[in-house]
């Protein structure tokens, strides 16, 4: 009976564990997505730019979010798969690092065929608004919003950092490099933020749906979906920016420019909000 008991306990503890490393660790799909659960955490700062106050309370509903941006090699695939890209690339069929991927377009009639480099075809891909847009909508999913973007690099503590407040360094995050020195974004799982999502300060910033209007956020105030003709809230930092700037609260602006002006440092990752079925602790792989 004694020994039946010490067994029972056994189980017990060890079902017990189990369920808090489901209840700790970042929960992946199969697909490369990591959930991001619902509830309310810190929005912005008090102490930083005008854009970034005030700190505030935000309820964000759960989603998933990509746990890498876009590759080259990921956009060729969705180029390949639309048929037609923008005539004004300059080798379509290359995905470069120092160039910006062709973007479909109406009416154009070449494609990417391949990546020529392997090691580029991992870097983060830079394309415009629509270019990103357009990828996550083949995919089946849409462009975060800021706030899920904040939430997914922040948790729920109020960090500075995805990985906390400890200073930037490059075990964390590309950052501080020459022009167009972007690296592959699944180096650093130092980085990563904590629901395991990696590579959202430094490499490439990254486009969100929301359009920029003041603090406090409100996802009912028609900043978001954005259809707009105002400028649209970009998060994270370039390989070129300064370890000043990185925050998981910065905000910047651009337009979303047509497919031949895009913005070589932005990048994206896609989000959705529908149920993915069965996932597994594993995010910081």
């Amino acid at each position: 009976m004694h020994r039946h008991s010490a067994c029972t306990r056994r189980r017990a503890v060890g079902f017990m564990a189990l369920i808090t490393v489901m209840l700790t660790a970042p929960l992946v799909h199969a697909d490369g997505v990591m959930f991001i659960q619902s509830g309310a955490f810190w929005m912005g700062r008090d102490d930083a730019g005008a854009d970034e106050a005030p700190l505030h309370r935000v309820y964000v509903g759960a989603f998933w979010l990509e746990r890498h941006k876009v590759t080259n090699a990921e956009f060729a695939e969705f180029l390949d798969a639309r048929g037609a890209t923008c005539t004004h690339s300059s080798s379509a069929n290359e995905a470069r690092p120092d160039r910006r991927a062709p973007e479909p377009c109406e009416g154009a009639p070449t494609v990417i065929q391949k990546i020529v480099d392997p090691v580029y075809g991992k870097h983060p891909v830079a394309v415009s608004w629509y270019g990103a847009r357009d990828y996550c909508a083949w995919r089946g999913r849409r462009l975060p919003t800021e706030a899920e973007w904040e939430k997914a690099a922040r948790g729920a503590d109020g960090r500075r950092y995805p990985w906390g407040d400890a200073t930037p360094t490059a075990a964390h995050a590309v950052f501080g490099r020459p022009y167009n020195a972007t690296e592959p974004g699944e180096g650093r799982p130092a980085g990563a933020s904590p629901y395991g999502v990696h590579d959202l300060i430094g490499n490439l910033r990254e486009w969100t749906a929301t359009m920029l209007k003041p603090y406090p956020y409100r996802h009912d105030d028609g900043r978001e979906p954005f259809t707009g003709t105002g400028r649209v809230v970009v998060r994270g930092a370039s390989h070129d920016d300064p370890v000043e700037t990185l925050s998981v609260t910065r905000r910047l602006s651009y337009d979303r420019r047509r497919a031949a002006a895009g913005h070589h440092f932005v990048g994206f990752r896609c989000a959705t909000s529908d149920d993915l079925g069965e996932v597994a602790p594993g995010g910081r792989r």
